[in-house]
């Protein structure tokens, strides 16, 4: 193990973090916004939050080195009574899953990935899709200053391989020059990486 791998900190840590902030977004949903149209195209509320279940259940198996399943359409969890309370219960697995020892070691997924790059990709998917589900309802979020910071290296590498699979859109231009009252903020530039506008309502 290299010294900076040593001194890293763990994605069960970041993942608890980011878990944190999500869950009450989540439990904070209200069944009237469901059908409200989100910053994902593809999605509605209702339908990104069924995406974010398949994310946590599915990279819970690949933290083991388990096979992961993404054919298909998303399974319907919101169609669940208690899809509210599942939701932390599921993103509790996922953490204690990537803090079992060797999670992070080797490599895991369809890809053969590294298993901390994997980590990081749905440590991603919890930090940028709570924004895109905040911003649907109106509500405010900004995730941990130590959770951008982890992702911002891992995002601008993978960020040319994922627009090619569609993964991401065409990176969002933000003002540098001073044309803006204000700089960018770390996050805003993590998501305009993504092809999200941070700015637009």
């Amino acid at each position: 193990m290299t010294y900076e791998a040593a001194t890293r900190t763990p994605v069960a840590d970041l993942l608890g973090i980011a878990a944190a902030h999500a869950v009450p977004m989540v439990r904070g949903t209200a069944d009237e916004v469901l059908d409200a149209p989100t910053p994902c195209a593809e999605y509605d509320v209702r339908g990104l939050l069924d995406h974010l279940f398949r994310v946590v259940e599915n990279f819970t198996l690949l933290a083991a080195k388990q096979p992961s399943d993404f054919a298909g359409p998303d399974p319907q969890r919101l169609a669940e009574p208690d899809w509210r309370a599942r939701f932390g219960t599921e993103t509790g697995k996922l953490v204690a899953a990537w803090a079992a020892p060797g999670a992070e070691e080797g490599t895991t997924g369809a890809m053969d990935l590294p298993a901390r790059t994997v980590g990081t990709m749905v440590l991603l998917d919890l930090t940028v899709h709570i924004w895109d589900l905040a911003r649907a309802t109106g509500r405010p979020f900004e995730p941990d200053t130590r959770v951008v910071a982890e992702l911002a290296g891992e995002v601008a590498r993978m960020a040319p391989t994922a627009r090619k699979m569609g993964v991401f859109g065409p990176e969002v231009r933000l003002p540098e020059d001073g044309s803006s009252p204000t700089a960018p903020t770390p996050f805003e530039r993590l998501l305009a990486l993504t092809g999200r506008d941070p700015r637009v309502s």
